[in-house]
Order: C-alpha cells, then structure tokens, then sequence
C-alpha cells in the first residue's frame, strides 16, 4: 500500500490512539508538528501524530501554480467551488491512514481527525462518511466544501466535532465556519465551537482548547 507520505510524532510509547492532523493549502506536515509539545499532554496519554503531506497539483486559484494542496480550488466564492473528485481522493488517502493505524492495534474510536482550512474540508468529508466509528473530528479555521454531497455513515452520525475559527480571518472569513456548524446541526450532529480574537492562523488560546478537547476525548 503506497500511503501519503507523513511525519509521525508519538507522545509516549506503544501509542494507543491516533491523531491524524492535516495542513492547509500550500503547506506541509511540518506545519503542525511543532504543536505537540505545546499542547502539554500528559505522560499517561501515549498518542501517535500524524501529519500527512498533500500531493502538489496545478490550483486554479493560484493561476494554475502547482503546490501542495488536497484538492483544487476553482473558485473563491463563499462556498468555494473545488474538485469534488479530488477531495474524494484525498479523502481515501486519509481512510486509508485510518486504516493503518486500526491495522497496527489502535481501535477506531481512539482515533481523532484534525485539519486546518483546506485539510479541515477534508476532515469532515472523510470523518463524517469513515465506515467505522471515531473519536471525533477538530476543524481548524475551515468550511464544509462537501456538505451538500458527502453521504454521512451511520457510524459517524454523531461524532463529536470541534470548530475552532478566528473572527479577523480573511482568508476563510467566519462565516464560513458559522454555516458549517449551522449544517453540521442540520445533520443531526452536535458541534462545539470555539472562537478567537485572531486571523487564519492558530493562537495559544486555541492549542490549550484543542489539548483539553484531546484529552477529554482519549482520556
């Protein structure tokens, strides 16, 4: 099986849950890694950190520059107008992680998705529709790209979901994040969120929010 290539921190050993954590648009997993230490886990929580790198493909947007990227973006409207099959294929790329990490001892229920702007559209399209049950899903200053086509599983339909936004975020404005916690409702689901006087981007603030999130869904 060729998997996303990835950077993988564990906080202790032999690991008995997992956070695969996804970047935004142009980046790479190195973005997050340095976050673990500074989410101040304690010791008794053995968690293995996943942070996969997106392929790099040509975005409309951009003027057709190829970077990093999970899916192309051809619009930048309020719901932004993407590539829904290649979401989709990012989506398996990350089940296919889950999967791995199952495979390697860790039940699907300890396992969280967290992504940020165009990885957390991922997250929710690949943790809502997951055959198997999570643990939760943290969708850091992101939208819902797929709310209209993503067909949720029954063993997901009421995950905990955790949106994190910044009010001055320009980049994936407020609003955005407001109606997916409005669709998420919509869904049956009960989301939890979480708001910051900052822009796109993550504060100490939030890290000390997702940590107690973390925590209070692996302890």
């Amino acid at each position: 099986m060729n998997y996303l290539p990835h950077i993988t921190v564990e906080t202790g050993e032999k690991p008995n849950a997992a956070v695969i954590w996804l970047h935004g648009l142009g980046a790479s997993g190195h973005d997050f890694e340095s976050l673990v230490p500074h989410l101040q886990l304690p010791a008794s929580l053995a968690i293995r950190f996943i942070f996969p790198h997106a392929p790099e493909i040509p975005v409309t947007i951009n003027g057709g520059y190829v970077m990093p990227a999970w899916y192309d973006i051809l619009e930048m409207d309020f719901e932004r107008k993407i590539d829904e099959a290649q979401i989709q294929r990012s989506s398996d790329a990350i089940s296919a992680l889950i999967e791995r990490e199952i495979s390697r001892g860790i039940p699907s229920q300890r396992i969280i998705l967290a992504g940020f702007s165009q990885g957390g559209a991922v997250v929710y399209h690949c943790g809502l529709s997951f055959q198997q049950p999570l643990a939760g899903l943290l969708a850091l200053s992101t939208y819902f790209a797929t709310w209209r086509s993503v067909q949720v599983h029954a063993s997901n339909a009421k995950i905990p979901v955790h949106l994190f936004h910044g009010s001055q975020d320009t980049v994936v404005p407020e609003a955005m994040g407001v109606e997916a916690r409005r669709v998420l409702k919509e869904k049956g689901l009960k989301p939890n969120y979480n708001r910051y006087p900052m822009g796109h981007e993550v504060c100490l603030e939030e890290v000390q929010d997702i940590s107690k999130v973390l925590q209070a869904l692996l302890s």
